[in-house]
């Protein structure tokens, strides 16, 4: 009974690793019941053929172990793990419900789970079904479709039937909405002081249409939200069973945010944290990070078979959130012919296009203004941990491409602005989020002072339009900095 005990809280983890090869550690757990581990951009691999590197360790898991769950965030946009060192091909969130298409969104999604099914993932942990309510945001912000309910509703259930059409499970996330937050999970707990009402109206409607649409799992937030309970919603059988479960009638897989962010794991140790998420109602438990030779995970199953031992933790719970994740991996197995005509439907140059129909311009009658290599002033704030090491490509670096002899350079909250005299070069300002940052909106203010004539180009969620002209990107990804880099210059 023990060693099905100790298999059953094997079964609910997803780990993170170290390294593009499975630690000997990983494979000792896996033949021991491990149910998931979750990809970064440390795992990842790429090679002439792509991500075959990283298709290749996804094997290797599912060899140790056949229904294994490999999940990675591949969200599009500002948050990659898989093109981490390029920056994604593919706009975030925001620019698809700014494009305004569900087709559109739909058909992105599909060449994401294209690209996400030859790595060998099982889950992919997005879309993002977020509403931004607050546009100081530090951590969704471009990775929600919006700040409309409906808007959010309807691209996010068309995200999901994309990429789940190409044979990878969606992940809803993060419920029950942490769009209306000012505090980054990573750091400290956030919390939605909204009414039920209001969160019913505004934050509810897009969960809903994602489970209409299929979703096969859905992404607990570290959020406390008074109006349904007085723990946070990791650990909060009001949110997980009674509000997820019972009211919106969701029957897949609940998983959690990284059980490491300072959000819960400020409040218990990780074992405990596992402990009463599971008996609050999820069903895996994302851990961002381990020990170097597995010590932690170990740990975390050891919690939990005590807890169950201990009366804590029913064992029927168990049994039903272990089921949860073998659920997952048989939908995952019976969807081979789907990433098989995936893997034939190259849709090419549908990122840029994609990115290219969520550009706004103020005034929009502006012609493109850039006939000669620029100086683009980059006002650059530290990104959060969501994003990770991903490098996207910078709107200098994309307008270089097209105007050789662009320089750019690089500021940040304790800098000062170059010198701007030179005006036979035009001056382009990027700005991220500058709605957000008083640093940045003051040197902005400054280099517009110096140069009326410069554009602005905001790669966050946009503020009040600056500038003569002001140049809205919805995104940062490669893919919208090539975008923008083609309007700016007119194809020149």
């Amino acid at each position: 009974m023990s060693g099905e005990l100790d298999r059953m809280a094997m079964a609910v983890l997803q780990p993170g690793f170290e390294g593009t090869e499975p630690p000997a550690w990983l494979r000792r757990a896996l033949a021991e019941g491990l149910g998931g581990v979750v990809l970064f951009a440390r795992n990842v691999s790429r090679d002439a053929d792509g991500l075959g590197g990283t298709a290749a360790l996804a094997a290797e898991l599912r060899r140790e172990r056949p229904d294994v769950v490999v999940a990675v965030d591949e969200e599009g946009g500002a948050v990659t793990r898989l093109e981490a060192a390029t920056g994604s091909s593919w706009p975030g969130n925001l620019a698809l419900g700014v494009a305004g298409d569900e087709s559109l969104t739909r058909r992105v999604a599909r060449q994401i789970g294209r690209m996400v099914a030859a790595a060998g993932v099982t889950l992919d942990y997005a879309p993002v079904v977020d509403v931004n309510a607050d546009p100081r945001n530090p951590v969704i912000g471009v990775r929600s479709f919006g700040s409309d309910p409906e808007d959010v509703g309807r691209h996010g259930a068309a995200w999901i039937e994309g990429l789940q059409s190409a044979g990878v499970a969606a992940c809803a996330k993060h419920f029950p909405g942490h769009g209306d937050t000012v505090t980054d999970s990573h750091l400290e707990l956030p919390a939605v002081r909204a009414s039920r009402e209001v969160i019913e109206r505004r934050d509810l409607p897009p969960f809903r249409a994602a489970i209409a649409a299929g979703v096969r799992a859905v992404m607990c937030g570290h959020l406390l939200v008074p109006a349904v309970d007085a723990l946070p919603a990791t650990l909060s059988r009001a949110v997980l069973t009674g509000l997820l479960r019972q009211e919106l009638g969701f029957e897949g897989l609940v998983v959690t945010d990284a059980i490491e962010m300072r959000a819960v794991a400020a409040l218990h140790e990780p074992g405990e944290i596992a402990v009463r998420a599971l008996a609050a109602g999820a069903d895996a438990i994302c851990v961002g990070v381990s020990s170097a030779r597995g010590e932690s995970v170990y740990a975390l199953r050891d919690a939990i078979s005590g807890a169950v031992r201990e009366g804590r933790l029913a064992e029927e719970r168990l049994a039903e959130a272990a089921g949860r994740v073998r659920d997952l991996a048989v939908w995952y197995d019976a969807q081979a012919g789907a990433r098989a005509a995936v893997a034939r439907d190259a849709d090419e140059g549908l990122g840029l296009a994609a990115a290219t129909a969520a550009l706004r311009a103020t005034p929009a009658e502006k012609a493109p203004p850039l006939s000669k290599a620029p100086l683009v002033v980059h006002l650059a704030a530290r990104p959060s941990q969501a994003v990770g090491r991903a490098k996207p490509l910078k709107l200098g670096q994309a307008i270089e491409e097209i105007l050789p002899g662009t320089v750019t350079a690089e500021v940040d909250d304790d800098g000062h602005l170059p010198d701007l005299s030179e005006t036979g070069r035009p001056l382009v300002i990027a700005v991220h989020d500058a709605v957000r940052h008083a640093w940045m909106r003051r040197l902005l203010d400054e280099a517009l002072r110096a140069r009326p004539d410069a554009v602005v180009v905001e790669t966050g969620v946009p503020g009040p339009p600056a500038g003569r002209l002001y140049l809205a990107t919805h995104g940062n990804s490669t893919a919208s900095a090539r975008a923008a880099a083609g309007w700016l210059t007119g194809g020149v």
